[in-house]
């Protein structure tokens, strides 16, 4: 599921419970993300779905929701 993969991802990065990632919980208020780690997050993402976000895409990953969505999406293509 996209969904437990993301939320790995993001408690790895961020070093939180998953109890604390919902699909409402958004990456840049509630976990604090900066620009670095929003860099970072992009290559975690395209390497474990092995896919490629293009930047303007992902300025657009502002939830989890956005993130699993969006992953999704492209796996479906």
């Amino acid at each position: 599921m996209v969904f437990d993969r993301v939320r790995r991802i993001l408690c790895d990065q961020f070093d939180i419970n998953e109890s604390e990632i919902g699909m409402e919980t958004s990456i840049g208020d509630d976990l604090g993300a900066d620009s670095m780690d929003s860099f970072d997050l992009l290559m975690a993402f395209e390497e474990e779905f092995d896919l490629e976000i293009p930047d303007e895409d992902a300025e657009e990953l502002r939830l989890v929701s956005d993130i699993v969505t969006y992953i999704e999406n492209m796996l479906d293509e």
